[in-house]
């Protein structure tokens, strides 16, 4: 029993080592592969997705109120005091006699029923409330799908942005230190000066801490992206892709009739409008009457038990009239409210108009932006390029000091820098302008990654 017991934890933990190194397996990840991730793994959009089914459930609930409802009820009168009935005597002179007389049951079985006829469009206002409130949920689902796609497009494409700045920061130590060989050569030919080499040491030394820089803020992009995707921070990723952008023309106008249309915040507040007027109906709808049948099928008897002739049984059907009359005008004041509310909706959907236009031209104005800064800095990197070479050159020659060269290095990598947060923030504006006008979320299929 004990070589058994050893041989089963033997296997246990095997197959636990092979299920965790599984596990630990690299997860390569496209765009498409981390928005797949985060719409199906992200906790706070599943989230949101739990709405739509409390909104169906409403619905169900405003529906189940047009049909009969059936009750049954049992009662044992635990204690009673009964009527007692006073007879004067018939012989002159005898005092009266006074009798018990028991007009209830010690046990009562009751099925009761009640059916709405008329509620003055009460359940009607109630159903269509119910189903406006469901559309209004699922475009706030939609909004709330919206903003994760853009969150992971920002995650996706900022890893890669965080990637490129390390790499360039790593190029610059590479280039300094290949810089300060060439240096330390020259001078040990006697061809540089003690000040050279110290200057190309100090270069050296003063680019490693933005090298370090640049890692660490590769790995908080990868932690940051891994919790959008809902993945453990510990499993290993590597994203595949590059940014690119390809231009285009954009036409305000349309961008802004297609937001008018498109955005999940109008079609929330549109909603809204149309509960709050299905609310005004309801409560118009209290000061009319209302109409219902309603019976009941009673069964009593004194003793608890199913023997033949025990029980008796009655049952009654009626309907029901109900007409209010004063209600300490509280039907009033509801009606004030409820029209206040649509105001109010009215006027927030005036305010949202004017913001959904100025964030559209924002977006468009941004990516323009974003786009001249790129072709600007298209040829910059070039040029950064061939004037460190020509530096190189020229320090070699002893035609330029190691200053000019230290200075020819720093300028490519803020060129390189500076080309690459410029491509970052084309992508990112064209990503803000999907999402202003309301695509970017169903609708996404690729076209990012062109």
């Amino acid at each position: 029993m004990k070589k058994i017991g050893t041989l089963a934890f033997a296997l246990c933990l095997v197959f636990g080592q092979g299920s965790s190194a599984e596990s630990q397996e690299k997860l390569v990840l496209t765009l498409q592969d981390c928005l797949n991730l985060a719409l199906s793994q992200n906790p706070s959009y599943l989230a949101v997705k739990e709405r739509e089914g409390g909104a169906q459930g409403v619905v169900r609930e405003a529906a189940s109120r047009f049909l009969p409802t059936l009750n049954a009820q049992g009662n044992d009168v635990l204690d009673k005091k009964v009527f007692v009935l006073e007879f004067p005597s018939f012989i002159p002179g005898q005092p009266s006699q006074r009798v018990p007389i028991d007009f209830t049951k010690t046990y009562q079985l009751t099925l009761s029923f009640s059916v709405p006829l008329f509620t003055g469009g009460r359940l009607t206002a109630g159903y269509r409330q119910a189903n406006y409130n469901l559309l209004a949920t699922k475009e706030f689902i939609r909004q709330s799908r919206l903003d994760t796609v853009f969150d992971v497009k920002k995650g996706f494409y900022g890893y890669l942005l965080a990637k490129k700045f390390a790499a360039v920061a790593g190029e610059a130590v590479a280039l300094a230190e290949k810089h300060h060989t060439n240096v330390r050569n020259l001078f040990e030919a006697g061809m540089a000066s003690k000040f050279d080499l110290l200057r190309s040491e100090v270069q050296v030394a003063n680019l490693r801490p933005q090298l370090i820089r640049a890692r660490n803020s590769l790995s908080v992009a990868e932690l940051g992206l891994k919790t959008l995707l809902g993945l453990d921070l510990s499993r290993p990723i590597e994203v595949s892709g590059e940014m690119t952008y390809q231009p285009s023309e954009e036409n305000v106008d349309d961008l802004v009739s297609k937001a008018m249309l498109r955005r999940p915040e109008i079609s929330q507040l549109n909603y809204q409008k149309q509960i709050a007027g299905e609310m005004l109906k309801m409560v118009r709808a209290e000061n009319l009457p209302t109409l219902a049948v309603g019976g009941a099928y009673n069964y009593w008897s004194n003793h608890f038990n199913f023997t033949e002739k025990n029980w008796e049984s009655y049952y009654s059907v009626n309907l029901v009239l109900t007409l209010p009359i004063f209600n300490g005008f509280s039907g009033a004041a509801r009606i004030a409210q409820s029209k206040a509310l649509i105001r109010e909706l009215e006027f927030s959907q005036k305010g949202l108009f004017e913001a959904v236009k100025f964030e559209v031209n924002q977006a468009v104005l941004n990516l323009k932006q974003a786009r001249e800064t790129l072709l600007s800095q298209e040829k910059n990197v070039e040029e950064a390029q061939e004037a460190v070479r020509i530096a190189e050159l020229n320090y070699s020659e002893g035609l330029a000091t190691t200053l000019d060269v230290s200075t020819a290095q720093v300028a490519l990598s803020q060129a390189k820098t500076n080309y690459s947060q410029a491509l970052y923030d084309c992508v990112i504006s064209l990503a803000q302008l999907e999402k202003a006008v309301g695509s970017g979320g169903e609708e996404w299929d690729g076209e990012m990654t062109r």
